[in-house]
């Protein structure tokens, strides 16, 4: 029998919670730091010397030796310097263990080897981390033992941030004080700020370690650059939701434990569409927690799974032909006195306020439905967005039946007199019950979906961080509201706010209902529609990255100091390079298989044949079919040494580019084709040879032997 396993006891564990501050702190202390979570500021030393103290004492009894200042640079990933407790030894030789509220405040590891895009020259190594106090610190405990993490912001010796913590903290602090403006025009008086809440879907594949190692393509690029079909696919529809294997639900169970003792909030598991593919699924939280979990998800995920002797695999498409993996930013706006700003209640006709702020979020996203593209795009992103697995590249807004009525009968007439009801379904089995049905169906194909009381962002990549998409939610939706507020407060003190609402309601709607779509956001005429509306289709991740440069985005970010212009234009340079050399690597990686492991074995199969053919024809029998068989993979072979000269030769070609963003256009427009031209003949060789030659485990051997 499997032992009990108390996850209220668990849950939390391993962090420095507000209970275990109140428990261990001084009242005046604890005080003290609340008040700086809640409201800003910063703490005198003094306090900070005594949460160091508290916090140091936590972890050294929870068998932590080091600490880290745990921060997000713009690799995408987390980043960690470990600094012991130990100090000097006193007059006894006895070892002292010290922490202090300096050491707890300020980090300072090497600013020069991030990616910075011109903000810090080779020889400027200075960079500076900053404790977050709002996100919580905890323990990580692996083969390095227990280090105590503490969540930082990350900036230049000139004060320019070079992460993405610090840009999402300004957002929220942004957001939260024009959404204010919003409350406080309905009169809710008791508010202090408003929350962004995040929760954020992870989807991912476990494949088994000993054939991920066989993959040089997986170890390099994260995901197969050659492999031919299964010959069973998704096409059943019978791993979606389907019984999870026991391999599978070990690991599941595992990372949700270990999940929970970091105070992540595990929810939901399942298999989802493509096989070997999983998900997992929080419960919301504030936005920057939310962001530091979903990093430590991955993490967790992928040294859990090395235990179970799997991988996983988090790029957005490792394998060709089936479902890739995004995760689906659920994001919502809550008034700290429990107020959702996005719950319709029962009659979102009649919500005033709701309404406002809906219309300010279709605003929000027709005016910069550019920049929400870009925060959205990874290189990965580009084999999955518009393949009709995923959102189309286009973004628009879904609202559902009931309220894409009532903005219609808003724009058309001015109020919306009626309401459309969901009314029950019936089963048509007299032992199941009727069920309320809700008042409209969901849209699995809309990047950006309203599903009840938040917006579904779908788009998101797995690979990625969810910092910058909700960076840039937050900073356009604060620019909408402070837009409204300025028109709005004006029209409070003289009394006709009704009706200024009632207009500027009906002029947003009017203005940006190009950006509701209810369709099929996968055909071809969505396609076409979404031209003759004039919104616009960014189709990779290249094409998308001068959107954070326009004189718009430049605008809006400065205005809410979320970014200055060159941390802006350091960002653009950082994207370019990042492309360029994924992109390099994976043709690299391609240009080392063809040339050392798949020219050998197809030519070693070659000998084979063209071996049972003297040996068939001596024997006196028709050796036809041999014949043929040798004559197509030699064709094939032919046709795979000419692509890896082809893009041989592109990649030298690369190396001469001086310009960031001429080199990503490069490997995106002659590259990628290239790279894509040596793939077709060789998956259609792997169709051909004998696989016990075939240098590789296969797609099959892949995600049905897991």
């Amino acid at each position: 029998m499997s032992e009990v396993l108390n996850v209220e006891e668990i849950f939390a564990s391993k962090v420095f919670t507000l209970g275990k501050m109140r428990e261990r702190l001084p009242k005046n202390v604890y005080k003290e730091v609340k008040r700086v979570m809640d409201y800003g500021g910063e703490l005198s030393l003094a306090t900070a010397d005594v949460v160091a103290k508290a916090m140091k004492d936590w972890a050294i009894e929870n068998g932590a030796t080091h600490y880290t200042h745990w921060f997000q640079p713009l690799t995408g990933i987390t980043a960690e310097k470990h600094d012991a407790f130990v100090s000097h030894p006193d007059e006894d030789g006895k070892m002292i263990m010290e922490f202090s509220g300096k050491e707890l405040i300020k980090g300072e590891p090497d600013a020069s080897s991030f990616p910075s895009g011109g903000l810090r020259a080779t020889f400027e190594a200075r960079g500076y981390t900053a404790w977050d106090i709002t996100s919580p610190a905890f323990l990580k405990e692996d083969a390095t033992g227990v280090i105590l993490c503490i969540p930082t912001a990350f900036c230049s010796y000139k004060g320019e941030a070079l992460d993405k913590k610090t840009p999402l903290l300004r957002s929220m602090e942004a957001l939260s004080q024009q959404a204010l403006r919003i409350v406080r025009l309905f009169g809710n008086e008791q508010a202090t700020k408003v929350v962004a809440s995040v929760g954020s879907e992870q989807e991912y594949f476990l494949v088994d370690r000993e054939k991920y190692l066989k993959r040089e393509d997986l170890i390099f690029a994260g995901r197969t650059l050659f492999g031919a079909p299964a010959p069973k696919g998704q096409e059943l529809e019978d791993h979606y939701f389907g019984t999870i294997r026991e391999r599978i639900g070990s690991f599941m169970k595992d990372l949700n434990i270990e999940l929970w003792k970091l105070g992540v909030t595990a929810k939901t598991q399942h298999n989802e569409v493509a096989p070997a593919q999983h998900e997992l699924a929080p419960i919301y939280e504030t936005a920057n927690i939310a962001v530091d979990h979903n990093q430590l998800v991955m993490e967790t995920m992928k040294k859990i799974a090395c235990r179970h002797g799997m991988h996983c695999l988090l790029n957005e498409k490792p394998f060709a032909g089936v479902n890739g993996s995004g995760k689906h930013n659920n994001w919502s706006l809550g008034t700290d006195d429990g107020v959702n700003m996005l719950d319709p209640g029962d009659t979102p006709n009649e919500n005033i306020q709701f309404l406002l702020v809906l219309a300010c979020i279709l605003k929000a996203v027709d005016t910069h439905a550019d920049l929400l593209r870009q925060s959205a795009s990874d290189v990965g992103n580009d084999h999955r967005l518009g393949a009709n697995e995923a959102p189309p590249a286009i973004i628009s807004v879904f609202l559902g039946e009931q309220l894409e009525d009532v903005v219609k009968q808003l724009v058309e007439t001015g109020e919306a007199a009626h309401l459309i009801e969901g009314g029950k379904l019936a089963t048509g089995v007299s032992t199941l019950p009727d069920l309320d049905k809700d008042a409209t169906d969901r849209n699995r194909t809309s990047p950006f979906a309203f599903t009840g009381n938040k917006f579904e962002f779908r788009m998101v990549g797995s690979s990625d961080s969810i910092a910058s998409p909700n960076t840039t939610l937050n900073a356009i939706v604060a620019e909408a509201f402070c837009e409204a507020a300025d028109l709005l407060e004006p029209e409070k003190e003289t009394g006709n706010f009704d009706l200024a609402v009632h207009d500027l309601i009906k002029e947003y709607l009017t203005k940006h209902q190009r950006i509701i779509f209810n369709g099929n956001g996968y055909s071809e005429e969505w396609v076409e529609e979404a031209a003759r509306r004039g919104l616009p289709n960014i189709k990779s991740m290249v094409d998308a990255v001068e959107t954070l440069t326009t004189e718009k985005s430049i605008r809006l970010f400065e205005k809410f100091g979320i970014f200055t212009k060159a941390e802006l234009e350091s960002r653009e340079e950082v994207l370019y390079e990042t492309y360029s050399k994924t992109i390099n690597i994976e043709a690299l990686t391609m240009i080392d298989m063809a040339r050392k492991q798949i020219l050998p074995a197809v030519i070693k199969y070659t000998k084979s044949l063209a071996d049972t053919v003297i040996a068939v024809k001596e024997a006196g029998a028709d050796a036809s079919v041999q014949e043929q068989l040798l004559k197509e993979v030699s064709a094939k072979l032919a046709e795979v040494k000419v692509a890896l000269m082809v893009l041989e030769e592109k990649v030298k070609k690369a190396s001469g580019i001086e310009s960031q963003k001429e080199l990503a256009f490069f490997f995106k427009d002659e590259i990628r084709e290239a790279m894509s031209g040596l793939r077709t003949p060789v998956d259609e060789l792997e169709m051909l040879v004998d696989k016990e030659i075939w240098p590789m485990p296969t797609y099959g051997d892949l995600i049905f032997e897991v």
